[in-house]
């Protein structure tokens, strides 16, 4: 299950039941991968993520937070479509004692990530949306 963007290999897990209406799709799965973010719904993917730490350690160590923050970061690929989602997620971030802006700073700076969107310009417009 390699990244059709980065050909990095994909994390598979199952999003919390709780999240699944704020997901596009409202999918039961999906794959991610850690180096580009990009998100792909799936059906039973062949294992589940369970340590957020895989993709970056500044993710909420709370396992829902942590799967609204990843999902919700990886849709910000394509904020304007999919902005109700995101402040769904985010609002989900804030509940669970995490300030998903702050988290978002801490992923623009890792070295590790390289997402085809510029995650500090899109904070920015998110920061201007949320207002």
């Amino acid at each position: 299950m390699t990244c059709p963007d980065c050909g990095e290999e994909r994390l598979p897990f199952t999003v919390p039941s709780a999240l699944r209406e704020d997901v596009p799709g409202k999918p039961s799965s999906v794959l991610l991968c850690p180096h580009c973010l990009q998100l792909e719904s799936v059906e039973n993917p062949d294992a589940e993520l369970t340590d957020f730490t895989t993709i970056s350690d500044v993710l909420p160590k709370e396992k829902d937070a942590a799967a609204a923050m990843a999902i919700a970061t990886a849709l910000l690929s394509s904020l304007a479509l999919h902005r109700q989602h995101i402040d769904a997620l985010l609002d989900r971030v804030e509940a669970a004692g995490v300030d998903p802006l702050l988290v978002l700073d801490r992923l623009a700076d890792d070295p590790e990530l390289e997402p085809n969107f510029d995650i500090e310009s899109r904070r920015r417009q998110l920061l201007q949306l949320r207002e």
